[in-house]
């Protein structure tokens, strides 16, 4: 049975795979006997450098600097991965922008004023740069007659969110508000991920689309205190409780998921 779940010789497209749960998707799918083509931009050497250490050396990682909003960027990057390995056999969707908590007051606050160039710019790379990224490697592929997607979604793509979480900041004379860019953003790839899988179902590529909540990263405790009684288990995630159904949708184990949402959120939208 452990064999469902070898992804042994399969290389693995990881978009965003520098950040906090990219690092983590990276090294859990080498553990698993892919090879890992890390694309992310504006990369810094000495963290690609650790990052092809850590994921077993070159022969099993490599790093490509790429847009993921620039075609040419990511065409440029495929062919760099099969002239040195092969057509990718899975792509794990993940890079994607947020509002931080210390934005300008001007992005954080009220829907009425939300700037234009920040939705734009949310939207831009949440939900263009998974279209060409499906564009790119999902035809690539396609070709190749087998395949498997996996989009990053969010419970801000399938609830709205909770505005009196950031209560204590207007209490503290912020005008803050969680903003809607990045909630329309998440919304989009759950359409985007059921298109794709009819689209490509006879090409033998599957898609599918992980929920996921918010995970820990040094958060302000006045948040924590409002967050965590809404999540059923009380408690953030750590980017490990997201690695296994990664390697799930990219394995065999799921070879008749398609166009599926997998929730994986500590129970957040079952309350």
């Amino acid at each position: 049975m452990t064999d469902l779940f070898d992804l042994k010789g399969r290389v693995i497209v990881v978009t965003g795979g520098l950040g906090q749960l990219g690092r983590a998707f990276s090294a859990t799918l080498v553990a698993h006997g892919a090879r890992v083509a890390v694309l992310d931009s504006a990369i810094d050497p000495t963290r690609a450098k650790a990052a092809v250490a850590q994921g077993g050396g070159p022969e099993r990682t490599m790093v490509i600097d790429a847009d993921v909003t620039r075609r040419e960027t990511l065409q440029a990057a495929l062919a760099s991965i099969e002239e040195r390995w092969e057509t990718p056999a899975g792509i794990v969707n993940n890079a994607a922008l947020d509002s931080p908590p210390n934005a300008p007051a001007s992005e954080n606050g009220p829907y009425e004023t939300y700037p234009d160039a920040s939705f734009d710019r949310i939207l831009e790379v949440n939900v263009k740069g998974v279209h060409l990224c499906c564009q790119v490697f999902g035809s690539a592929m396609a070709r190749a007659r087998r395949g498997s997607i996996v989009n990053i979604g969010s419970i801000y793509g399938v609830v709205s969110p909770d505005q009196s979480l950031y209560e204590y900041r207007r209490h503290a004379g912020e005008t803050f508000y969680k903003p809607v860019g990045y909630s329309v953003s998440k919304s989009a790839l759950y359409n985007l991920t059921r298109y794709l899988a009819v689209y490509w179902g006879a090409a033998g590529v599957r898609a599918n689309i992980v929920t996921f909540a918010g995970v820990a990263n040094n958060q302000d405790p006045r948040f924590l205190e409002r967050y965590l009684p809404k999540v059923a288990l009380g408690r953030m995630a750590d980017p490990k409780d997201y690695v296994g159904i990664i390697v799930f949708l990219l394995s065999d184990a799921s070879a008749y998921a398609t166009g599926a949402e997998f929730t994986i959120d500590g129970g957040f939208t079952a309350i």
